[in-house]
């Protein structure tokens, strides 16, 4: 099978796709025909070497997280699951080393759904991570209904998810995002700040007495915690750590892990159209090393999908 792999570390050109055996299910597991896989910031620190002893230098690695696919062959004991179903999913890939970015892919069942039913499978593989990690990323702040909650990068992958599932549970949402991004973000229902060098200043410019949680997807760290109030709370997603609490700020930092019960909860959203999936760039394995210089350029609104 034809797979997107790094050997070294380096910039785009280190990336090749190389001829390797097709993976055979173990127990608990599903070989997924991938036909769509997202690449996302991880791939892109992955392969220029900065994951230091989480990723060491020397075997062949295949990126990529989010897949969406056919089940191709299925473990005796995996249940919930047949040969034929078009699912989605997303490997725990910092600890396993499973990439997505194959023409096939093993993976535990328990990491895929099935497919949200009627959408384009580009479209659908940049639901996992970036929904998870926004899904993920709320629970941390555990916010009641009613609360206020601000998000950065609030236009992107992440965030957009964000603003829908804040939203979904009864929260009122700020959304942090460039000017040509206002109209995105007040059709979800968010009040919209312009970013600013001073996130802070701009986001109590309208919530004067701070916002009760942040959800940071634009990993601006230590300076948007002044836009939270007094003993409110904070959500970074760069792991592995978070800036430090302030005026008993509550800090943490998301980890998104793929968990099939969740994801086929954010499938159902997806399907009764209360979670919405944009269109991604789309480019071909051959052309990875331009998907890479495409993610790393930004504004990729709809994310960077690799199909075979």
């Amino acid at each position: 099978m034809r797979a997107v792999t790094i050997t070294s570390f380096g910039g785009p050109d280190a990336l090749t796709v190389a001829d390797l055996p097709v993976p055979e299910p173990g127990d608990g597991e599903v070989r997924v025909r991938v036909l769509a896989a997202a690449v996302h910031p991880l791939d892109v620190v992955a392969r220029s070497g900065f994951l230091g002893p989480m990723l060491p230098a020397g075997p062949r690695y295949v990126l990529g997280a989010d897949v969406v696919g056919t089940v191709d062959a299925v473990a005796p004991d995996v249940r919930g699951f047949s040969v034929g179903q078009r699912v989605v999913g997303m490997s725990n890939w910092p600890d396993t080393k499973r990439g997505t970015q194959s023409e096939y892919v093993v993976l535990p069942a328990d990491v895929l759904a099935l497919a949200p039913a009627a959408s384009d499978p580009a479209a659908a593989a940049t639901l996992p991570l970036n929904a998870l990690t926004a899904l993920q990323g709320i629970d941390l702040l555990a916010l009641p209904a009613g609360s206020t909650l601000a998000v950065t990068g609030a236009a992107g992958g992440v965030g957009g998810f964000a603003l829908e599932l804040a939203r979904l549970r009864g929260l009122k949402t700020v959304g942090i995002a460039g000017p040509k991004d206002e109209s995105f973000v007040t059709e979800r229902g968010a009040t919209f700040v312009a970013r600013s060098e001073d996130v802070a200043a701009a986001v109590r410019s309208v919530v004067p007495d701070g916002v009760d949680g942040l959800l940071d997807a634009a990993a601006i760290g230590a300076p948007a915690l002044g836009a939270v109030r007094d003993d409110g709370a904070y959500t970074g997603v760069t792991p592995p750590f978070p800036p430090p609490g302030e005026r008993g700020v509550r800090t943490a930092v998301v980890f998104a892990r793929g968990i099939g019960e969740q994801l086929a909860e954010l499938v159902a959203l997806v399907d009764k159209g209360e979670l919405t999936l944009r269109t991604p760039r789309t480019f071909s394995f051959e052309r990875a090393g331009e998907a890479h210089g495409a993610l790393a350029e930004g504004g990729t609104r709809g994310g960077v999908v690799l199909t075979p």
